[in-house]
């Protein structure tokens, strides 16, 4: 099996080719472009598995952007103060990115 661990926007992940991930919010792309990803820190290619300090240098993870802009279910932020007369609600709705991981290259 062929996956590789990326890290993007401050967090890792774990892909595989033809496999469909959320990442933060892409405000410069749009649906069908290309996105590199040169922050490769473990590639498994063939069962050879090649660990990076703390990146593998020349290895890049190209993905397609499946779609642009996707909105996540809404999350409510509720406060409240029992006999204070203290009420507060307010929600948030997180964009992201969804794409499709097209190859895997290790030099």
């Amino acid at each position: 099996m062929t996956f590789a661990i990326i890290e993007d926007g401050g967090r890792q992940y774990k892909v595989g080719i033809g496999e469909q991930f959320a990442i933060d919010l892409r405000s410069d792309v749009s649906n069908g472009s290309t996105i590199n990803f040169d922050r490769v820190l473990m590639t498994s290619v063939d069962g050879v598995r090649r660990l990076g300090f703390p990146l593998l240098q020349g290895a890049t993870v190209i993905a397609e952007v499946v779609e642009a802009v996707v909105k996540a279910p809404k999350l409510e932020i509720q406060k409240f103060r029992r006999r204070k007369n203290y009420r507060r609600h307010t929600g948030h709705r997180q964009r992201h990115t969804i794409v499709k991981i097209n190859s895997i290259t290790v030099p």
